[in-house]
């Protein structure tokens, strides 16, 4: 009977796997098919079906079952399934958990929709599993940025600074702070200075994901795991005993940014003082420090002044009133965001940041420097009284006549009675100063004499600085700079004086408000963009028209040759069979199109998305007599807002596209090369894409600056902990947003063209290329700067270099310097895939 058995269930298990191959058979068919009916949802399914019963099939099926998930993927997406859209991925993940594809993938979806923190991890995994994996890299790179923001490096590279804290800490816990909690400990340097320095108990919060599990690392690494309590916690949210047993005698933090206020130092020292640490000590007593509350850093002091600068004032106010034949002039108020923050009820960052020492073409101080306002962080009420406190007046009389362009603020930071760190622009100092541009005056120059006024605040946890303006000074102000009164004799004082004020509110209802980014209203300034644009496009426009003067179209009237009302008329009536179309899909505010629409019969579109932008290019086209239907919005013609590159009309094409190449920050724009493909299926013949081609030009540097902005140079400046391996994870190879006419560098070789990338003949195009460069120079090569030549055609170019330019400059930093002699030659590596450029140097 047993041999009976074992053959029924032998039997048994043989009918079972006949089953599971013909199910498998029957699930792989039903699949193809699916896919080829393009019910991608459905063959998931089967393909789930078919993994889950023969595992043996995996790598058989594993390209076509990615295609199905990204198919998949996507369709959800589009129907705002998420949940479902995870869940694909993350069974897919069960199936293939070491599939650098699938974890790519899944970071993209992640970051498009917010979730930076996770795609991050999804990206490092990626190029963990594959370290070659391009687009990973380039996804991972993008989103480091955001992840670990790159002033940690900056300032773990500043010893003067980790030193100066190092004492504080020590000297506190020295006096009897034993019980330590670290606020935004980011890497956990301070916790583990207070650890060195002898503390009994530390604790630290970190609310960013990423930077807790770094921190988590960097103690564990510096073996103070089980002495350090790390928690994943906004301070804000830490309760006693849940999360710390007892009140701390000590609270060190560096949550503060350019501005002091701006990383909510205020808000949560408030909440510390109400909850976390010991009362503060009692005056005239002598108690011991383990008995009362204090914090690290004690105090601070912030000062200001009012400056002159060119580079300033280009992001900031819109000084031409006429670009390439376009009157700007009365028609629209154009400001950058931080004047809209002045008057905003939301919470928007009133000022922005600049290093001003490395600024291009500097700065001139028009007053001395005043003392703003100081905080005593160790005083609950002071500290509470700051945002209940009505705005002051202050002002700061001009020593030296100028144009006014900001007030530049920064402070010193006074850690305890002996130790103080200073952000002043003098000073060597790893942070940049808050910057408050001046924008809205009728008159922006003052002379010495004059009073410069502003108001300040301290609201929705930021230092504001509003209302500046100008004083001349025959009206003898003098603000008081902690009163809410102003030093005036009489009422009849005042109002001679305010008669002779130039205020910031000049706009009247009548004309529009238009807020541009800082980098739209440099590019509005940049009269040779508009200018080169303009001649290449009357040219293009000329060979496909060559029947029609172009400099007698100009529909002010003025040209010899065309009658502009009849020319209106037909315009109006859409009769006009000799329209040209052109199209501008450059990102952001661009008058392009109205440039465009002045240079004859041509139907302008352009693709700016926001009410605002679409106003303000209304009312321009108007002040300066357009036809009606010559500016269009094209992105209101389209039934897919995702699809912009498609023809006018269906029996339509192009005369000219614009893309937008090359991003603010000197990098290649996302998906050019196929946005460039497309671009030309869309052209008529004689039509062309703007830019036509652009060649990358760079030159060998060494720049310890770079360096130092780049990555923790080991463990000295860290003095002796061990961070470096693990912030460096997130270092990145190119730094973006630099000044090459103003960063610290010693060039080692002349500019050199890298690489041509053609949009109109791609055959002309290479995915990689060696460049021979010659050393001109001894030194250390740290770092290969790169900028463009964007040529509109052969005729008209552009250098994104130029002191003009409203683009920034990009570097890729080396990992190991490379010691030169003059007269060596490096062999440069330099790769294009898809829209990302590498340089690397052949050994």
């Amino acid at each position: 009977m047993p041999n009976s058995n074992a053959k029924l269930h032998s039997n048994h298990r043989g009918g079972r796997e006949a089953s599971r191959r013909e199910l498998v058979s029957r699930s792989l068919q039903s699949a193809q098919h699916c896919l080829e009916n393009q019910d991608f949802g459905t063959a998931y399914a089967h393909y789930l079906l078919v993994l889950n019963l023969a595992p043996e099939l995996k790598t058989t099926v594993k390209e076509t079952f990615q295609f199905t998930l990204f198919k998949w993927a996507e369709e959800l997406d589009s129907l705002a399934r998420i949940q479902d859209l995870f869940n694909c991925y993350e069974q897919a993940l069960e199936l293939y958990p070491n599939d650098e594809v699938i974890c790519n993938s899944m970071g993209e979806h992640l970051f498009r929709m917010g979730f930076r923190d996770e795609a991050a991890g999804y990206f490092h995994k990626a190029v963990k599993l594959n370290p070659d994996f391009a687009d990973a890299k380039e996804n991972f790179y993008r989103v480091a940025n955001w992840l670990v923001e790159r002033w940690h490096f900056i300032m773990l590279n500043d010893a003067k600074r980790n030193l100066t804290y190092l004492r504080a800490i020590e000297n506190a816990v020295l006096s009897g702070s034993k019980s330590v909690l670290d606020i935004g400990t980011g890497t956990g340097i301070l916790s583990m200075f207070a650890k060195k320095a002898g503390a009994s108990f530390v604790y630290a919060c970190e609310l960013s994901k990423t930077m807790y599990e770094l921190a988590r690392d960097v103690v564990a690494a510096n073996n103070m795991e089980k002495e350090i309590k790390l928690l994943h916690l906004k301070s804000l949210d830490i309760e006693i005993p849940k999360h710390i047993p007892e009140r701390v005698s000590l609270v060190v933090t560096e949550t503060v940014d350019a501005g002091l206020f701006g990383e909510g130092i205020v808000e949560s020292l408030i909440h510390a003082w109400e909850h976390l640490l010991l009362q503060p000590k009692p005056k005239n007593q002598d108690i011991s420090a383990g008995d009362y509350g204090r914090v690290i850093p004690a105090s601070a002091t912030i000062f200001g002044m009012a400056v002159e600068c060119k580079e300033i004032r280009r992001h900031h106010r819109v000084g031409m009133q006429e670009v390439a034949g376009v009157c700007l002039s009365n028609s629209v108020q154009f400001f950058s965001p931080t004047y809209a923050a002045a008057g905003s009820e939301e919470t928007v960052e009133p000022y922005t940041t600049e290093k001003l020492s490395r600024i291009p073409g500097g700065y001139r101080a028009l007053t001395e420097p005043c003392q703003v306002m100081t905080v005593d962080f160790n005083d609950l009420q002071e500290l509470k009284s700051l945002a209940d406190r009505k705005p002051w007046k202050l002002s700061l009389p001009v020593t030296e006549g100028g144009i006014l362009d900001a007030v530049v603020v920064w402070f010193v930071l006074q850690l305890d009675d002996e130790r103080s760190l200073s952000t002043s622009p003098s000073e060597e100092t790893c942070w940049e100063q808050a910057v408050y541009p001046v924008q809205g005056l009728l008159d922006y120059s003052v002379k010495t004499g004059d009073t410069v006024m502003m108001e300040v605040c301290c609201q929705d946890c930021y230092l504001k600085i509003q209302k500046i303006s100008s004083s001349p000074s025959e009206c003898g102000m003098d603000f008081s700079d902690r009163d809410d009164t102003l030093s005036l004799g009489n009422e009849a004082e005042l109002c001679n004086a305010l008669a002779g004020l130039q205020t910031s509110t000049t706009q009247d209802g009548s004309t529009p408000v238009c807020v541009l980014e800082s980098s739209e209203i440099a590019l509005l300034n940049d009269l040779a963009y508009h200018e080169c644009f303009k001649a290449a496009m009357s040219k293009v426009l000329l060979s496909l028209n060559p029947s029609k003067d172009l400099h007698s179209m100009d529909v002010d009237g003025h040209g010899s040759g065309i009658n502009l009302q009849e020319d209106q008329n037909k315009s109006s009536l859409g009769v006009d069979p000799d329209a040209l179309y052109i199209l501008d899909v450059s990102e952001g505010f661009s008058i392009l199109p109205i440039i465009a629409g002045k240079l004859g019969p041509v139907r302008a579109y352009s693709s700016v998305e926001k009410e605002q932008h679409q106003a303000a290019l209304h009312v321009i086209a108007e002040a300066n007599h357009f036809p009606k239907e010559t500016l269009e919005f094209w992105l209101s013609h389209l039934e897919e807002e995702s699809v912009v590159l498609q023809r006018p009309k269906s029996d339509k094409l192009w005369s000219i596209i614009i893309l937008d190449v090359i991003e603010t920050s000197g990098l290649i724009q996302q998906e050019v090369m196929e946005k460039a493909a497309i671009s030309r299926c869309l052209l008529h013949s004689g039509g062309k894409i703007f830019p036509q081609y652009v060649l990358v030009y760079g030159m060998l540097v060494e720049s310890e600056s770079l360096l130092l902005e780049s990555a923790v140079q080991g463990t000295e400046p860290t003095l002796g902990f061990n961070i470096a391996p693990f912030i460096n994870q997130f270092k990145v190879p190119v730094r973006v947003y630099l000044d090459l006419s103003t960063l610290p560098c010693v060039p080692l070789s002349k500019p050199a063209e890298l690489l041509r990338l053609d949009f109109m003949n791609p055959l002309l195009n290479s995915p990689s290329r060696e460049v021979k460069i010659q050393i001109c120079k001894s030194g250390r090569v740290t770092a290969i700067p790169f900028w463009y030549h964007i040529h509109l055609d052969e005729d008209h170019s552009l250098n994104t270099s130029d002191e003009s330019s409203h683009w920034k400059q990009a570097a890729v930093v080396l990992d190991e310097p490379i010691p030169v002699q003059v007269g060596d030659e490096l062999v440069l590596d330099v790769q294009h895939h898809k829209s990302n450029i590498s340089i690397t140097v052949k050994r």
